[in-house]
């Protein structure tokens, strides 16, 4: 026996080879939470993941959602110390594209890269498959007794390969118990199959409509920038009537026939219901729906199909640009001016602009549609860097509404009312026509201040800097800011007085109640988002007026634009001036759209319309363009003064909004960030100032305004001066605006 001595040993132990140690795999991911960077996590041995995929990590006690991000971990930790990802969804990953996408928002908006994620991953409950349904397959065995009833399940099942048992019972007219029979004979062999898609294919060949010369010059050129599957801005500029749902169709169509997805967003839920029986008439299926009123059973498959290529049309709110698309192959903004595209909670936003900057990212043409377009979109298609497509003219040649104003201080109305006497002069003749009546007024509710005649109290929110505005139809006062209501008083709670409270000031009920006093046997409906609620509400009320069951309508911008209403010929603007009253640099742009889209509701279908206009500056330029039609002075004016005023297009704005429990938190932090705000040329703060809403929800509210001209690196600057020191403590809360829509 050979013996090794101790030296024998060590020589051995030192000069063999180490072990080989295996690097650990480690990761980054991004959760869905308002976290500065991605978080480290060790990969375990048997799973397999890559950039975009949907994995489950562990953040502290609980398990939450995360998207493996591109690039090493932002600093080195040793792999001991990590946390393993926990599971892996069985779910295609987040593309390179949506992943840039969600990055260029983060960083624009100067919003945590977790915030803008969790847009994107709105359905959790849909990364695992969904699961496979039982169904039946024909064996071709044939059963000894072969009954009619029998025959005709056989016939039925021989069209398609394979069917659900109810499915197959509806088809062949027979009762389910008719195919348990079948199965028990050896006809039917049990089988999986995949879960049916939430919407049909749509057919780009349904029902097309006849376009006019006009409409099919624009719809070639749209259908050719999605056969080129490029980027591609165009401006869709018609006037209201002018048949540009169908030109856009065409380029959907397009994008089907190319097998691509396309996204249309809409402003508002409530123009869904009108929009999605147009869409299926053309194409004989409705699209995915994708807003807040969905059943989250719905969301989740709607989400799931999107991202496997399933569902191929999107009609949704401004969170469907935030869907994880497969194959998208066009962007459709319908009335691309609407301020309800701007989302200001969390995360600050524009779909508009969001819109087109996804489009470039995937590579894809992008279409903005609107009777009114934004002062934005106007100057980029001056300048050449979209594409203008004009509808000058409403289809069939229908003609616009004439448009007259009322000067109010010449043809004032009744003691106590609000309607002139030309206007009730107009509804009566309505009427004796039987045909409808649009009176809008942009306020909810009954009256927007109530006040005691005794001593002047006024009935303000506990929590908020706003008149709390009476709903008579619900007896309650309530605050539109925060939800605070109370039931209406009956005494002043300041000086006890009993029935001298005043209610100042009208909205849609109070016309209401004026209307009903001057036609009591008129058919009636008031639309407002406050006593309409839920999509399916809205949809019946929409269908009535559709159907001549109502002779007046008394709305807000709930009718304002993308209804058809065959029998409307008069629309009446009760208080045209209700938007100039702000300090909002786009209070004109704004009123103009809004009264421009009112009026075009009447005379949709060819009948003689008239629009009348109650106000009480009858010279000003929104008016005199509105009743002269001649929207391009119009425009040149307002960009003329924008470009003055270096405001955007011309330059940059940028809100910064601190909040905090108490008045002088929020205000010693705004002067805070003021005083550290970092000296640069092309850039300057204005503030810090009080909002005119200082008070919401409890919170007390101060303001700055970063100005700056067109070319200045905007989001560095408030980068550096958000970082320099000046930090949130306790109750306060910074958040960034980047091109404010509202100046509340």
């Amino acid at each position: 026996m050979t013996r090794h001595s101790a030296a024998d040993s060590q020589s051995v132990l030192f000069d063999a080879p180490p072990t080989p140690v295996v690097p650990v795999p480690v990761v980054s991911v991004l959760v869905p939470l308002p976290a500065p960077e991605p978080y480290s996590y060790v990969v375990p041995e048997g799973l397999q993941v890559q950039p975009g995929s949907l994995v489950q990590v562990p953040l502290g006690p609980r398990q939450v959602l995360g998207v493996v991000w591109d690039g090493p971990p932002g600093r080195e930790i040793d792999a001991r110390k990590l946390r393993p990802i926990t599971h892996v969804f069985d779910c295609p990953p987040l593309d390179a594209v949506m992943r840039r996408f969600i990055e260029w928002v983060a960083d624009y908006t100067l919003s945590p890269p977790g915030l803008v994620a969790r847009m994107a991953l709105r359905a959790p409950a849909a990364l695992d498959p969904e699961p496979m349904i039982e169904g039946l397959a024909a064996t071709g065995a044939v059963p000894e007794k072969l009954t009619p009833a029998r025959r005709r399940v056989l016939d039925t099942a021989q069209e398609t390969g394979a069917w659900t048992k109810s499915g197959l019972a509806h088809a062949a007219g027979v009762s389910s118990s008719v195919v348990d029979g079948l199965v028990k004979q050896g006809a039917f062999a049990p089988i999986l199959l995949p879960p049916p898609p939430v919407v049909a294919l749509p057919d780009p060949t349904y029902g097309g409509a006849e376009l006019s010369d006009g409409q099919a010059g624009s719809a070639a050129i749209l259908r050719e920038a999605v056969g080129k599957a490029r980027f591609g801005v165009h401006l869709l500029d018609g006037v209201t009537g002018s048949g540009k749902t169908e030109v856009y169709f065409a380029a959907v169509a397009e994008a089907i026939e190319q097998g691509k997805q396309a996204l249309i967003l809409l402003p508002e839920i409530a123009l869904t219901p009108a929009f999605l029986a147009r869409f299926e008439a053309r194409f004989g299926a409705p699209p995915a729906e994708w807003h807040s009123e969905l059943a989250p059973r719905t969301r989740e498959r709607v989400w799931r199909q999107v991202v496997d290529g399933r569902v191929r049309i999107v009609v949704g709110a401004r969170s469907a640009l935030f869907l994880p698309f497969k194959e998208l192959g066009l962007i459709v903004v319908d009335e691309e001016h609407d301020p309800a595209y701007k989302q200001e909670d969390r995360v600050f936003y524009h779909a508009r602009d969001m819109a087109v900057v996804r489009a470039r990212l995937t590579d894809c043409p992008v279409v903005l549609a609107s009777a009114t377009p934004s002062i934005e979109s106007r100057v980029n298609a001056e300048e050449g860097r979209y594409g203008l497509l004009k509808l000058s003219s409403r289809y069939a040649e229908a003609a616009m509404p004439d448009l007259k104003l009322i000067d109010m201080r010449q043809s004032p109305p009744a003691r106590g009312g609000f309607l002139s006497p030309l206007l009730l002069k107009a509804v009566a003749g309505r009427l004796e026509r039987k045909e409808q009546s649009l009176l809008f007024l942009n306020r909810r509710g009954y009256a927007p201040l109530t006040l005691c005649r005794v001593c002047g109290h006024r009935f303000q929110c506990p929590d908020c800097s706003s008149w709390l505005v009476e709903h008579r139809f619900r007896g309650q006062i309530q605050c539109h800011h925060c939800g605070h209501a109370e039931p209406t008083p009956q005494a002043c709670p300041e000086c006890g007085t009993l029935d001298h409270l005043a209610a100042c000031g009208p909205g849609v009920e109070r016309i209401a109640e004026e209307v009903v006093g001057h036609f009591p046997d008129a058919r009636i409906v008031v639309m407002s988002s406050d006593l309409l609620v839920g999509a399916k509400r809205v949809r019946l009320e929409l269908e009535a007026i559709a159907k001549g069951e109502a002779d007046i309508v008394i709305g807000t911008q709930l009718v304002a634009k993308g209804h058809n209403f065959p029998l409307m010929t008069l629309v009446g603007i009760v208080d045209a001036d209700v938007g100039l009253t702000s300090g909002d640099p786009r209070a004109a742009e704004r009123t103009f759209q809004l009264l421009s889209q009112v009026t075009g509701r009447a005379g949709r279908t060819g009948l003689k319309s008239l629009g009348l206009i109650q106000t009480y500056q009858p010279m000003h330029p929104v008016m005199q363009a509105l009743v002269s039609g001649d929207a391009d002075t119009f425009y040149e004016r307002e960009i003329a003064e924008r470009e003055r005023a270096k405001l955007p297009p011309f330059g940059q704005l940028a809100a910064i909004i601190v909040s905090a429990n108490t008045r002088a938190e929020a205000d010693e932090h705004a002067r805070g960030l003021r005083r550290v705000a970092p000296a640069a040329r092309g850039l300057t703060v204005l503030g810090p100032a009080e909002a005119p809403l200082a008070l919401i929800r409890g919170r007390h509210r101060f303001r700055l305004l970063v100005h700056g001209e067109k070319r200045a690196d905007m989001q560095a600057y408030l980068k550096a001066m958000l970082a320099s020191g000046q930090k949130e403590r306790g109750s306060v809360r910074v958040q960034v605006d980047i091109n404010p829509q509202s100046f509340l």
